[in-house]
């Protein structure tokens, strides 16, 4: 207990004396916000901060996607164990913008926490030569959270193979080890009629607006057989072209969210059954894609959030009671689902919502610097932690075990 006080301890005073630097990383990708899979400036920032800490981090620059990176660390602690095999600790980093509003989700500040706590963590370890396990630390910048899941596709191309816990934590308007967010799928419907002059010979005509319409309408209407906690929402993107031309073609965008994986799997259904039925009244032919990876709710881990809850204690982090729902999704959810990890929300000094002007504001403002390295303190706290206790490793996994065994019932 007393050497993993003394690491915390460490790590805590590391990023500390790195704040100038982090806060200059975290300026500079909030100054020049990039969308999804375009984040060429802050890619290049991250793999530049990492690669001139020093001569010990190895750097992969356009990791599995264009604007994703790894940077890797150890492994340490494995004196006379070299072929043991090493605890593989992650912190992820996401740093992709919104249109029109930049930063209003605070991706900078995200990706200014994954580096502080992997800096930090590294620290705490580096002079450590006998520790329960080898461990190494890995980096991952994982880009387009906000619009392709930039992690489902590192997932699909194994960058997680190798990682056995992972840390990350998002900006929100109060601190809260856990909330249970919510999957999505987007989908979208195209139905396909016949033009026709709408007035002169309006019965030649197939008309895909009238499905689009109709497609609508029954959504609203099974909005009321839906439980509570579902939700669909969505527009007509294309309703034709002119008044007196009959819509050859028809295009509806939709959101299904549901708390639970299995959950929207239903709600798919019943979407579906109503796209088909506008279709099959008004003698259309249907489209239904769906144009995005599923992001799935996040899988909760009991001993990792109870682990920041009294690490964050300690620095002064205050939890209010956590609310009951939450709306928000993320492909941080999908990652739960395939290693145990911990994906806590943190206050910034602003009551301002996410995705909002004054929240841009907020996270390129000095004030947020100490929420945000208080997060990545108690992160790496954490993982100090984990690392250095064998049963707090083992529960940690049997968390993740039960939270998969229950998604099978």
């Amino acid at each position: 207990m007393e050497k993993r006080q003394q690491m915390k301890e460490t790590l805590q005073l590391f990023i500390d004396s790195l704040k100038d630097e982090l806060h200059s990383l975290s300026q500079d990708i909030w100054s020049e916000p990039e969308l999804a899979g375009n984040e060429t400036h802050a890619h290049d920032r991250l793999v530049r901060f990492f690669s001139q800490q020093d001569q010990t981090w190895s750097v992969q620059s356009h990791y599995q996607l264009p604007t994703a990176f790894r940077a890797s660390w150890g492994p340490v602690g494995c004196r006379g164990r070299e072929e043991e095999p090493a605890l593989s600790v992650g912190f992820l980093c996401e740093y992709d913008a919104l249109p029109d509003v930049g930063h209003a989700c605070g991706h900078n500040l995200i990706a200014e926490v994954g580096a502080a706590a992997a800096m930090g963590l590294k620290a705490a370890l580096e002079n450590q030569l006998e520790l329960p396990v080898p461990v190494k630390i890995i980096v991952l910048g994982t880009p387009a959270e906000e619009a392709i899941g930039g992690k489902i596709n590192l997932i699909q191309a194994g960058a997680f193979n190798d990682v056995d816990l992972v840390f990350m934590a998002h900006p929100a308007q109060q601190d809260a080890s856990f909330l249970p967010t919510v999957t999505i799928a987007e989908v979208s419907v195209k139905y396909h009629g016949k033009a026709s002059h709408a007035s002169a010979y309006p019965w030649e005509g197939v008309n895909a607006l009238d499905a689009a319409v109709l497609a609508y309408n029954n959504l609203s209407l099974l909005r009321q057989q839906l439980k509570p906690e579902w939700r669909l929402h969505g527009i007509i993107k294309h309703g034709g072209v002119k008044p007196n031309i009959i819509p050859a073609y028809t295009e509806l965008e939709f959101y299904l969210r549901t708390p639970v994986l299995k959950d929207l799997c239903d709600l798919k259904t019943k979407a579906e059954a109503c796209f088909r039925a506008a279709a099959l009244a008004t003698g259309c032919q249907v489209e239904i894609i769906y144009p995005t990876p599923t992001y799935y709710n996040i899988l909760p881990n009991a001993t990792l959030a109870n682990l920041y809850e009294s690490n964050g204690k300690s620095l002064g982090i205050e939890f209010p009671e956590q609310p009951a729902s939450f709306s928000g999704s993320t492909d941080f959810g999908n990652v739960s689902f395939v290693v145990p990890g911990i994906h806590p929300f943190f206050h910034i000094g602003t009551g301002a919502l996410n995705h909002t002007e004054e929240y841009t504001e907020a996270a390129g403002a000095e004030k947020a610097q100490l929420y945000t390295l208080r997060t990545a303190k108690a992160l790496a706290m954490t993982a100090a932690d984990v690392v250095c206790c064998p049963d707090l490793l083992r529960q940690v996994r049997e968390d993740f075990n039960q939270a998969r065994l229950k998604l099978e019932k």
